[in-house]
């Protein structure tokens, strides 16, 4: 495969539709291994719009080029209650993407 499959988690505010499903937001992403492209990404988000959002806002982001970006986009275009834990999910995700590399470099066929 050509691809690895990364979650993201982070707390939920109260008072979110997505509350009374989950506890927490989970952001999922298949990420291209050689450059670290997001091909496509989800979300516990309760609304199909909102997943589909989060989606359109990640996709195409190169983790080898760090978070800056995909972060400023999160607080930037998505402005509902679920933000803060969106962007904390994302900071999640990156960090076993991080995990991901650093094991591949120690080693390298697994």
């Amino acid at each position: 495969m050509k691809t690895v499959f990364i979650a993201g988690h982070a707390r939920l505010p109260s008072g979110m539709a997505a509350k009374s499903i989950y506890e927490t937001l989970t952001i999922t992403a298949e990420i291209d291994k050689k450059y670290g492209v997001i091909v496509t990404a989800n979300c516990t988000l309760a609304t199909d719009h909102g997943r589909e959002f989060v989606q359109q806002l990640l996709r195409g982001h190169s983790l080898q080029d760090g978070l800056k970006k995909p972060l400023e986009e999160v607080k930037t275009h998505y402005l509902g209650k679920a933000g803060n834990a969106v962007a904390s999910a994302l900071t999640d995700l990156y960090k076993q993407y991080e995990n991901y590399i650093r094991n591949q470099e120690t080693h390298p066929h697994e």
